[in-house]
């Protein structure tokens, strides 16, 4: 029999080992097994908890969005203007958390099994949802388009990102400077 308490510190503890395994293959192409030998469980406990691979997948990447979601709140707290807002928002983006190489294959893994698989497609659809109305609230009072800046804001997010984690040369930091110089030329002013 278990012990009482011990289900939540398991299923972390997969979360935790799927982000290494994903990292260290650099893909999807992981077993049950393989995450379940790194979190120090057997596979029919992890197929116990999680069901099967996507599902696990899926705890870790939302997971990594939440860990997303503590960046923004963060960088939000100090941001006192609707300006301000929105550079908190890009700066979150490009924070070096969303930068450890296990993030960055979970984040490229996302985007690959989206094309095939409708819950990480819908996973993918809520964070860049999620991404969209956050830019648009706070450019709403200083643009005349909001939502249109937003969707190019969000878009230059991801796109900078991905081209920065892939990047020998790029940095989080090069990419972070480049969204918020495009904001400032969105709005017609200096950051």
């Amino acid at each position: 029999m278990p012990k009482l308490g011990m289900e939540p510190l398991r299923r972390a503890s997969l979360v935790q080992a799927t982000i290494a395994e994903i990292g260290r293959a650099q893909s999807l192409d992981v077993t049950v097994g393989q995450i379940a030998k790194t979190a120090g469980m057997s596979t029919a406990l992890a197929h116990h908890y999680f069901g099967g691979k996507n599902q696990i997948f899926l705890a870790a990447m939302r997971h990594i969005l939440a860990e997303y979601g503590e960046q923004v709140r963060h960088h939000l707290a100090g941001a006192k203007t609707p300006r301000a807002r929105a550079d908190a928002i890009i700066i979150a983006s490009f924070d070096q958390t969303c930068f450890a190489p296990a993030t960055v294959s979970a984040w490229m893994t996302l985007y690959a099994a989206a094309r095939t698989q409708p819950e990480t497609q819908r996973l993918l659809t809520i964070y860049q949802s999620r991404l969209r109305t956050n830019l648009t609230h706070a450019l709403r009072s200083i643009s005349d388009t909001p939502q249109a800046h937003a969707e190019v804001v969000a878009a230059l997010i991801d796109g900078l990102y991905l081209r920065a984690a892939l990047s020998d040369t790029g940095s989080g930091d090069a990419a972070c400077q480049a969204a918020l110089d495009t904001l400032s030329h969105l709005l017609d002013t200096p950051a």
